[in-house]
Parts: C-alpha cells; sequence; structure tokens
C-alpha cells in the first residue's frame, strides 16, 4: 500500500519566491530514499498562503527512515553537511499522513 505525506506549510506571499527556490536548490535529495515513489510542491493557486510539499512512499517505514535519516537532516538545514542557517521563510506547518486507498492513472 502507497503512504503519502503532506506537509501543509504556510507562507506568507511576500516569501513564496524564496520557500520555491529553497526547494528547488536541495531538488533530488529526498529522491534518492529507498522507498521513494514521488514529490509534489504545490503552490495555493487561490491567493492562499498554504503550500503543500507531498511525498509519495512506497510504505510508511520508507518514509520515517527519510525522517530520521542524515540526508533529511542536511535538506532541512541541520546536522553535518548541511548548508549554513538561512531565516525562515514559513510560519507554520503541520504534518499530514494517509495511506492511498484506491488511486486512478
Amino acid at each position: 500500500m502507497t503512504f503519502v505525506a503532506i506537509n501543509a506549510i504556510e507562507v506568507p506571499a511576500e516569501r513564496s519566491q524564496a520557500f520555491s527556490e529553497r526547494f528547488a536548490n536541495r531538488a533530488g535529495m529526498v529522491a534518492k530514499s529507498p522507498g521513494f515513489v514521488r514529490f509534489e510542491l504545490l503552490r495555493p493557486s487561490d491567493g492562499g498562503t498554504r503550500w503543500l510539499v507531498m511525498t509519495h512512499w512506497e510504505q510508511q517505514s520508507d518514509f520515517e527512515a527519510w525522517m530520521g535519516s542524515q540526508a533529511f537532516e542536511r535538506g532541512h538545514g541541520r546536522g553535518e553537511g548541511a548548508p549554513p542557517p538561512q531565516a525562515p521563510v514559513a510560519s507554520g506547518s503541520e504534518l499530514w499522513q494517509f495511506e492511498v486507498e484506491q488511486a486512478e492513472g
């Protein structure tokens, strides 16, 4: 069963470009993780400020292993080999987790 993790992140409109650029600069880091299927960064199209970061995994344990990895720490500005800290661009986030019950296409 496929597992989907969605991080709903509040990004003020004036910081949206910086937020998008940060993801572009670390592109591919998660893709190297065992069990990784797909990544999507969804920008709000209705003038809202909640972005969605969606990752799809073969199983929940693959996602949990990614969350505990050094690559995750580096990608989120922590741990050995991480880039220098930058000012935050988001004002809050909420992690949602789902198993895919049905899918098409």
